[in-house]
């Protein structure tokens, strides 16, 4: 299924979803995993823990967000999916940041965990079949389908990789 096919464009994650051209959702997954690949990972090794403000998330913490947002937003497509739920439960980001330790974890297991966790992402997303890829759901205030949750994940890491790019590299 194509980008374009997502109705309606959800309030908010549009934000996520628009960072995507129209492409269907199985080479918008190889496009992220090639971004995921090109990344410049070494530079993130030399930054460490440092941050780009006082305050703000170190690149595992960031990287630890993009796992949760992952996870969260897949279970969402799951529930909307099987028809478990209408309305997703809610999650507080900051919260789940504070509680994760994600500083005290190794770099490359957290690389390890997100190219797996993405493979699984993809297998699941990709088993879905049209009627499950539209079925509607409410995520916090926007309507959304699994199959706007799926381009959801793939902008969401688009972004934080950008973020990544022009406020921590510099350091």
């Amino acid at each position: 299924m194509k980008k374009s096919q997502i109705n309606p464009a959800p309030k908010y994650f549009d934000r996520y979803i628009n960072l995507f051209n129209d492409l269907d959702l199985d080479a918008a997954f190889r496009e992220s995993e090639a971004e995921f690949d090109a990344f410049d990972w070494e530079k993130c090794r030399e930054i460490g823990l440092n941050v780009y403000a006082p305050g703000k998330w170190t690149i595992p913490d960031v990287l630890q967000h993009l796992l949760d947002w992952e996870r969260i937003m897949t279970y969402r497509a799951l529930g909307f999916a099987r028809g478990m739920f209408q309305t997703a439960p809610g999650h507080d980001e900051n919260l789940m940041a504070e509680n994760a330790g994600a500083s005290a974890r190794n770099l490359e297991e957290i690389l390890t965990e997100m190219k797996t966790l993405r493979a699984s992402t993809r297998q699941f997303f990709l088993s879905l079949n049209e009627s499950q890829m539209l079925q509607p759901g409410v995520c916090w205030e926007a309507q959304m389908s699994p199959l706007a949750l799926a381009f959801t994940i793939l902008g969401h890491q688009r972004h934080h990789f950008r973020i990544l790019q022009e406020r921590y590299f510099s350091l």
